[in-house]
């Protein structure tokens, strides 16, 4: 899994390039199948913004962004949208399973109930 943090319109400080590496990284607890995350810290307009894009595995990429006063505060909402649509990812994915495997009892029991 790589991590690519990247500054757009400003240098990115070491501890800012850390600290997006830091909250990338804990997004990998909730699903296992992340190939790439880009962290796009940006200064545009006179505010900070960041742009998160999680990669994964035989889906579309994950897109969050955000504008705050502070840029450590834009990854930290980024990174805590980015956690909920790995979730509601990983949840569809195993609802999906579930409803393929359970689709085929629940048929033949209604079959042998109408008998």
């Amino acid at each position: 899994m790589q991590v690519v943090i990247t500054g757009r319109h400003m240098s990115v400080t070491d501890a800012m390039k850390n600290y997006a590496e830091e909250k990338s990284r804990k997004l990998l607890k909730y699903f296992n199948r992340i190939s790439e995350i880009r962290m796009i810290l940006d200064f545009e307009g006179g505010k900070p913004s960041c742009e998160g894009i999680v990669m994964v595995e035989h889906a579309d990429d994950l897109v969050a962004s955000k504008t705050d006063n502070d840029m450590y505060a834009a990854i930290d909402l980024v990174s805590a949208k980015l956690e909920n649509q790995i979730r509601k990812h990983k949840e569809f994915i195993s609802q999906r399973h579930k409803g393929r495997l359970g689709a085929g009892k629940a048929g033949a029991e209604v079959e042998k109930a109408e008998e």
